[in-house]
């Protein structure tokens, strides 16, 4: 069969770049007669006029999102886009300055009002009290337009400065001078000596700029305890979790329920270690490739076969919205010049629909790729019904759809493979989870523990507080060496969002967690799941989680994950 490729049809956003420039234009004058007819105003409004108000708020965001959306597509497809992109970000900001007064002017309203605003808000309840929820760490308009002004000039320009240092950096490898993504891949190289050296390259290349990358994390730590006690945070994670709509309760059980099970990441690199003949693994070792592992070809057409036929299982609706997916343009499906690397999937905008980009390779992790990204276009595209303010989710549920994708690809994938596939498939699925669940938990224990130090931390204290918190997780199974003293340096999102890391461990074990309940209940949890990812982001995820009879701040239900990640190494031991 012919090897077909996907492009994006962008159409649907804009004509041209012509009536995109048009649309800019419109915006701006649109936000502009939305600040002068309500700037310092909503305080005399009646609850059906503020309704109103907040429909045109709506359709100003959704209108700017349109103009971003095909920018930042155009930009993702051809990189060399990047100064037309940077215009339409600029216009946008502009236009989003007339829109700053609203969320500032709607929480410093009377409570009173306040509350007969956000009980008569209809399908806008739930933002508006997500709105409200943040007054009381709001600052006044002039004092929010002065941290905004000057954000590019503290914080965020050694968040800059981070990422341009690490873009430039070359790590030497043989006769090459390497990036790090390309010294990275060689970790997952099958051959042994290869691993050590790129590990040692990474290493000594950071050791190099280890005191640089040590005063940059150290700015960032001050600059939470400063943001944190400007806007009367109670702890610094409370911002995180208010942004991931999620409670410290919830956060605390799902860490305490990971921390007690680490012993199945021990278990199963001790097999791991007898599956490559190994006396002991290092951590160069950790992705090391298994011996059963093969090269199978899976090209775009075999791919889409086999990810319809799953979805088609599983749901009619995920079927449907998958096959729209693949036939009208949704999808830029192979690497080319100067196209973006890596996977997404852009939600856009309700009257048109998401945008995937893909990088397909013919490998079989191209496959759960596209089963990954497919599960966020679903969930995005089932969200639509909420409307703009209200469809998007936190982190702390995104992932959801697309993870639960991926399980179900597993799923229908395992049983139609040979023995030897079989264990390299359940051994790519373990080390998967274990690097969204365990490691970003891992994260989370490190970054607790340097937060709450006082003054500046030198390069050792981090370096063995790092140490410490991942020796945790491997237990005996892996020997950390000196080296990999120095790799929380390179790790970005310590720098950009601290505390970002644990939704990606909340988001994997929810999961596993409502994989669990599908195991158990069949067909009669399909419609249920549909509803939940049709809300998106109008309720909280512990309402959503209700949905299941299920509750995210009772230890049980994170031991559902848990025990599903329990049964896959099982699976796996039983295959051996």
């Amino acid at each position: 069969m012919q090897d077909m490729k996907s492009l994006w049809d962008l159409t649907p956003l804009f004509k041209d770049k012509d009536s995109l420039q048009v649309a800019i234009k419109k915006s701006i004058e649109n936000t502009k007669i939305f600040e002068e007819k309500y700037k310092d105003k909503l305080h005399a409004l009646s609850p059906k006029e503020f309704f109103i108000l907040v429909e045109t708020y709506e359709n100003n965001c959704e209108d700017l999102a349109r103009i971003m959306t095909y920018a930042f597509l155009s930009f993702a497809a051809n990189t060399k886009e990047g100064a037309f992109y940077a215009e339409c970000e600029m216009q946008v900001n502009k236009a989003q300055e007339s829109l700053l007064f609203f969320e500032v002017e709607f929480n410093a309203l009377p409570k009173e009002l306040q509350e007969q605003f956000i009980q008569q808000g209809g399908k806008y309840t739930y933002f508006l009290e997500l709105l409200s929820k943040n007054a009381k760490h709001q600052l006044t308009l002039p004092e929010e337009k002065i941290l905004l002004k000057t954000q590019p000039v503290g914080v965020d320009a050694f968040k800059r400065l981070f990422d341009e240092h690490f873009s430039r950096i070359k790590f030497k490898f043989d006769e090459q001078e390497l990036s790090e993504e390309e010294i990275l891949s060689f970790l997952y190289h099958k051959d042994r000596e290869t691993r050590k050296k790129a590990a040692q390259s990474l290493s000594l290349e950071l050791n190099r700029n280890i005191e640089f990358l040590t005063y940059i994390y150290n700015v960032v730590r001050k600059d939470l305890k400063i943001q944190s006690e400007l806007r009367g945070y109670e702890s610094l994670e409370e911002s995180r979790h208010i942004s991931n709509q999620t409670t410290q309760k919830s956060v605390d059980l799902m860490v305490q329920t990971i921390d007690e099970n680490v012993k199945i990441v021990e278990e199963y690199y001790n097999i791991k270690s007898g599956l490559l003949s190994y006396d002991k693994l290092y951590d160069y070792d950790r992705y090391a490739p298994l011996p059963m592992s093969n090269n199978e070809v899976f090209n775009y057409e075999d791919s889409k076969k086999i990810i319809l036929d799953t979805f088609k299982d599983f749901s009619t609706k995920f079927y449907e919205i998958a096959k729209k997916a693949f036939e009208e343009g949704w999808i830029d499906s192979h690497p080319r010049d100067n196209k973006r690397g890596g996977a997404f999937s852009h939600s856009g905008i309700a009257s048109v629909h998401p945008y995937l980009l893909l990088n397909h390779t013919n490998q079989r992790r191209d496959v759960f790729t596209i089963a990954h990204e497919l599960g966020h276009t679903i969930h995005q595209n089932l969200s639509y019904s909420v409307g703009y303010l209200n469809s998007d989710t936190p982190l702390t549920t995104a992932e959801t759809a697309s993870v639960f994708a991926e399980m179900l690809l597993f799923e229908n994938m395992k049983d139609s493979l040979k023995k030897e596939e079989k264990i390299a498939l359940y051994a790519g699925k373990l080390e998967d989870i274990f690097a969204t669940l365990f490691r970003q938990n891992v994260f989370t224990n490190f970054e607790r523990r340097i937060h709450t130090k006082e003054g500046e931390l030198s390069t050792e204290e981090i370096n063995t507080i790092w140490q410490d918190e991942n020796q945790k997780m491997f237990g005996d199974s892996v020997i950390l060496s000196e080296n990999y003293r120095l790799w929380w340096s390179y790790i970005p999102h310590f720098i950009h969002t601290p505390f970002y890391c644990y939704a990606y461990s909340y988001g994997q074990l929810l999961v596993m967690a409502l994989f669990g309940v599908y195991r158990e209940e069949g067909k009669s949890f399909i419609p249920k799941y549909e509803k939940f990812l049709s809300l998106g982001g109008s309720q909280s995820p512990k309402d959503l989680v209700a949905i299941f009879g299920l509750d995210i701040e009772d230890k049980d239900f994170w031991k559902i994950g848990i025990n599903e990640v329990r049964l896959l190494l099982e699976e796996l031991k039983g295959i051996l």
